[in-house]
């Protein structure tokens, strides 16, 4: 059984910081990629920043800049440093990765993690 756990998030004031953390288990073959996704209240699902590679990465145009997604291949997890953060950045943040497996390839979600920018 494969698992992508998040954890990070939190209550944050404008201009903060924070690093969140998404660790997958399991009989896990390769990863094709980890990426970071985000969904507001009322917003649609949308992607904040994603990693094939550490030469390949691609952020959303909003935190460009602010946020940087790294991975550590050893230890099949994920990572976003989210910088100077904005009451904009409140929402659920969710982890997701296309994976080999032992059942093959396919896509997987944590269960989301809140993350709050207020003052």
């Amino acid at each position: 059984q494969v698992q992508l756990v998040e954890s990070g998030g939190g209550l944050v004031q404008p201009g903060g910081s924070l690093r969140l953390s998404c660790a997958a288990s399991g009989s896990i073959f390769s990863i094709y990629t980890m990426d970071w996704y985000r969904q507001a209240p009322g917003k649609q699902r949308e992607l904040v920043a994603a990693i094939i590679s550490v030469s390949s990465t691609k952020y959303a145009d909003s935190v460009k800049g602010r946020f940087t997604i790294s991975r550590d291949n050893a230890k099949n997890t994920v990572y976003l440093q989210m910088n100077s953060l904005k009451p904009e950045d409140t929402a659920v943040y969710y982890c997701y990765a296309d994976l080999l497996t032992v059942v093959g390839r396919g896509d997987y979600w944590g269960q989301g993690t809140q993350v709050t920018v207020s003052s």
